[in-house]
Formats: structure tokens, sequence, C-alpha cells
């Protein structure tokens, strides 16, 4: 493999480059980072190709390895030292509560505020104090397309703005609610560093204290999101969309919920990713009109 060495912090800037292989992972190795290089054009060195990883799963947050379950064994952290040179390796085991709060085991390094890129944003967060889910990526991407600009947007479970910041990118007018006070420090954050300041209004407490007028659109992105229902349809009107996110089919609580607020309710739900054996995490598109009444 050709490439060429640039210095860690001149990483993003040389893999935009013309000559820079996009086909091929650059990798940093002992303060250095090596870029691949098309062919054609001047290179440093030929090294040798490196073999996959076939290791133990894991997900980059920044420079934070990120890895669910059980406790890995100290071979299996070694090959993900020697694989991704992470700056810190974290073991999630739990996100509990509302809050969310993720419980994890720190196994090298030290916890620390990173900053991941994604669909042309930035999320700002510390993996050891706040949650991110990376497998929904498409999902906070789908929440940018499915808005339109001007759109009134409740987003009742905001955290760090995972669907707040590609629907206010998108034009739309978000109203940002988050209960964990760290969570909303790091949403403040990233809703500045983003620009977007005019398009999000972000408010820390319970969102069913602080959700207020109608809205176009509501966003329920936790799984308790059914126990929230009758606040969420408190605010809601013909034509409002809720997106409500759970663990299975939720689609009972729904037709009742919206049935006794008055409403009759259009249901698509799509499944997000696999959570557990034969447990999927679900999102329920939920499209209100006016209830029909018998003559």
């Amino acid at each position: 493999m050709r490439v060429r060495k640039v210095s860690p912090g001149k990483l993003a800037a040389a893999v935009r480059e013309a000559w820079a292989d996009p086909d091929r992972r650059p990798y940093v190795e002992g303060g250095v980072a090596y870029v691949p290089v098309r062919d054609g054009w001047p290179a440093d060195l030929d090294l040798p190709e490196r073999q996959p990883y076939s290791g133990r799963p894991f997900q980059m947050i920044g420079d934070t390895a990120v890895l669910h379950g059980a406790r890995p064994t100290p071979a299996e952290l070694d090959e993900i030292l020697a694989w991704r040179r992470p700056a810190c390796v974290l073991c999630l085991r739990t996100i509990d509560g509302v809050r969310r709060l993720p419980g994890v085991e720190v196994l090298y390094g030290k916890p620390h505020p990173v900053c991941h890129h994604e669909n042309g944003l930035w999320y700002w967060l510390n993996p050891a104090e706040v949650m991110f889910a990376q497998g929904n990526l498409e999902e906070r991407a789908r929440m940018g397309r499915a808005v339109r600009p001007g759109e009134r947007v409740a987003d009742m479970f905001a955290g760090i703005g995972y669907f707040t910041l590609p629907m206010a990118a998108a034009g739309a007018s978000v109203h940002a609610l988050e209960i964990n006070p760290v969570s909303f420090g790091y949403l403040r954050r990233n809703v500045e560093e983003n620009g977007l300041d005019g398009l999000v209004r972000p408010e820390c407490g319970d969102c069913r204290d602080l959700l207020s007028g109608t809205y176009d659109r509501i966003v329920m992105g936790h799984f308790e999101a059914p126990s929230f229902l009758p606040d969420a349809l408190a605010h809601a009107g013909p034509g409002t969309v809720l997106h409500l996110h759970a663990l299975g089919d939720a689609g009972a609580a729904i037709d009742n919920a919206t049935a006794a607020a008055g409403f009759s309710a259009a249901v698509a739900t799509r499944k997000v990713k696999k959570y557990g054996p034969h447990i999927w995490h679900v999102v329920h598109d939920v499209v209100l009109d006016e209830r029909r009444t018998k003559a």
C-alpha cells in the first residue's frame, strides 16, 4: 500500500486532497498518520497491506472506542488498541432511565469530551457521561429529510441534539427539550457550534412540563415514549406527525391514546436495528387526523 506521511493534526485535510485514495482507510501509528495514495501520484512509502480487523466489535466515537456487553478479554483489548490506537476505551453495560445515563467501565485511557462528525454536523459529547447510539445514523439522517423549512417541531428527548441538529439544519424551528443537565450542556454547545442558534430553542427540564402550543411534528426518541403519548397529543393537531420510538410494536398504545385524544391516525412502522433476541428498536410514524364520529 503506497502512502504519504502527515501529522495527525493534518489528517482531516489530507484525506480530501486529490492524491488521497478514498477506497483505503488511513491510520495513525507512532504519532504519524499514513494516508493511502491513488495510482499515478507520488508516495513517501510502500507499506504492506494491513490485515482486516476481525476481533471484538466496537464503535469509535471521536478518538474513543466503545464496546457493548461483556468485558473484553485482555487479548481483545490489546487487539483494539493495536488496530485503532484509541485514546480511551469504554465498555458500555447499561443505559439507565429517562436521563439515559450510561453505565460504563473505563478499560483504557481517561474519558473526555470528543467531537463526532456525521452528515455534515458536529456532535460534542463525553461517551462516559451521555449516550450516543451510532446505530441510529440513518434515522438521524431521515429526520433531516422528513422536515420542511419553517415547521414547528418538538424534540421531547433531545439529548445532545441527535435529531434536533439535522432537523434544524434542514430549516425546521425546533423546541429541544432535555431533562439531563449534562446532556443539555452538550446540546447547547452543539447548537451553537453548528450555527443553529436561530433555529433551536433548547430548554432543560421535564418535557411534559415544557411543551407549549401546537407542533407540526413531535419527535419522541426514547423507549419509554408510549407512556408520554397523552402529553404529546395535548400539543398536536390534525396533520401533526409523531415519530415514536419503542422496543417492539407500540401500535395498541398508539391506537388507545390517539382515540382518547379525539384523533384518528395513520401509522407506519419501520425497524431501526435489532436490540436483543427477538426484540427490535422500531419507529412508528403517526399522522394525526380528526376523529370520525358515527352519525
